[in-house]
């Protein structure tokens, strides 16, 4: 049920942002640009084909995938991942591994509200966005 997720979502409130991005190894700077950015995230979705664009005055990035399917992905802070992005209990599931490390980004809708949940290790973000 991915068409739940579906449409413009503008970033409100984060929380823990810049502990999750010191714990992926981004440099001071670039989680300075990181902090004050308010992305606005654009999700597609086309027959079996979903793509995710987050879009902010320092950085655009866009990946297209197949629910279930693993890909190859180039992520904002520069690491390139092998992702699968499923759906489980009407929660969007994304797990990025690399280098023998692991993190999860799972968005959950509820009315006009998404929420984003990351995870590496200890440290757990939450991202809190609403329907444009």
């Amino acid at each position: 049920m991915a068409e739940a997720f579906a449409g413009t979502w503008n970033l409100v409130k984060s929380e823990k942002f810049d502990e999750y991005m010191k714990e992926l190894g981004v440099g001071l700077a670039m989680r300075k640009m990181g902090n004050l950015a308010k992305p606005t995230l654009s999700i597609t979705i086309e027959g079996d084909k979903v793509t995710l664009k987050n879009s902010s005055t320092f950085k655009t990035t866009e990946v297209s995938f197949k629910l279930g399917e693993e890909f190859d992905e180039s992520t904002a802070d520069g690491r390139n991942v092998k992702s699968v992005v499923t759906v489980e209990d009407g929660k969007l599931v994304h797990v990025q591994k690399w280098d023998g490390k692991e993190t999860s980004l799972v968005r959950e809708v509820e009315g006009n509200n998404l929420t984003l949940t990351l995870t590496l290790g200890n440290v757990v973000c939450t991202r809190h966005y609403e329907k444009v």
